[in-house]
């Protein structure tokens, strides 16, 4: 198909420095279009360059938003050893205070068991304590250290010193001089109480200790003698059986021997001593807590 010559533009193009020319033949009505063309490719070079900036500044945000996070989390990572540290400080704390309060606990027990088996009522752990004003500057370790020290000590007197009743009875005949029961003209010293009993009712040791008497023994009959520590010695007169040997260690509330009436005796009872560096003194102040 033939085209007119008014269809078409020619453009000629000059090298100054060749000195040449050069003819383009165009449509004419691109040449009449050449803003719009030139419009529509601005548009989109400016919406390219847009939409890079928009990138490149979204791009750049994220970026400070990473790095404030990486330093959030850095920040939060330096605080977990003091944390922790905190943490475990106070674990070890509590774990040495609970410690501290079963062994007080423990021996408490051991206390209250002590003093039941000679016939004694236990003591309440709901209060201990001490002076709040002389504690208040103790740290509670020091505290339960102190507690634990004084109850161990408290623990090892009341097990080696006789305490409470070695028979649960009324006693039918006190400690000092008295009229002699045989004759009733002459005084005598009666070292020891006398506790009523039937014959064959069980004679309780008052204290841990070594048996270091058994056998008969004067106007005391069947009689066993205990050594404790703290220089006491308990004696049990009057038997009328002897359960333990010489050299035998007994504990708290063991039963070594039978009510009897044996010796120089007037009827059925127990006689009960308790010697301090081989002398007598009165039982009734070791009866109970309070004497």
């Amino acid at each position: 198909m033939n085209l007119k010559l008014t269809n078409f533009s020619t453009i000629i193009i000059v090298n100054k420095n060749q000195e040449q020319t050069q003819a383009i033949r165009v449509k004419t009505k691109h040449l009449k279009r050449v803003k719009h063309y030139i419009a529509t490719i601005g548009c989109v070079i400016l919406a390219l360059a847009c939409m890079v900036i928009y990138l490149s500044s979204k791009g750049s945000k994220d970026e400070l938003e990473k790095q404030q996070l990486r330093s959030q989390i850095a920040r939060l990572q330096s605080k977990l050893p003091a944390v922790e540290a905190a943490a475990d400080s106070q674990a070890v704390a509590k774990s040495s205070a609970q410690t501290y309060i079963e062994s007080i606990q423990g021996k408490l027990q051991k206390i209250n068991d002590y003093l039941r088996k000679r016939g004694l009522k236990g003591f309440s752990t709901k209060d201990i304590g001490g002076d709040n004003k002389a504690a208040a500057d103790l740290s509670d370790n020091e505290k339960y250290s102190l507690y634990d020290e004084y109850l161990s000590r408290l623990l090892n007197s009341v097990a080696f010193t006789p305490m409470g009743y070695p028979r649960i009875s009324s006693i039918t005949s006190a400690f000092g001089y008295r009229s002699d029961p045989f004759d009733g003209e002459s005084a005598e010293l009666h070292p020891g109480i006398d506790f009523r009993g039937a014959k064959g009712d069980p004679v309780h040791v008052t204290a841990d200790g070594k048996v270091v008497f058994t056998g008969w023994k004067g106007g005391y009959g069947n009689c066993i003698i205990v050594q404790h520590k703290n220089d006491f010695q308990t004696l049990y007169g009057h038997l009328s059986h002897i359960n333990v040997q010489e050299g035998e260690p007994v504990k708290t509330g063991d039963v070594i021997g039978k009510v009897g009436s044996t010796g120089r005796s007037t009827g059925t009872h127990l006689h009960y001593e308790v010697r301090k560096n081989g002398k007598p003194v009165n039982p009734v102040r070791f009866l109970t807590l309070n004497n």
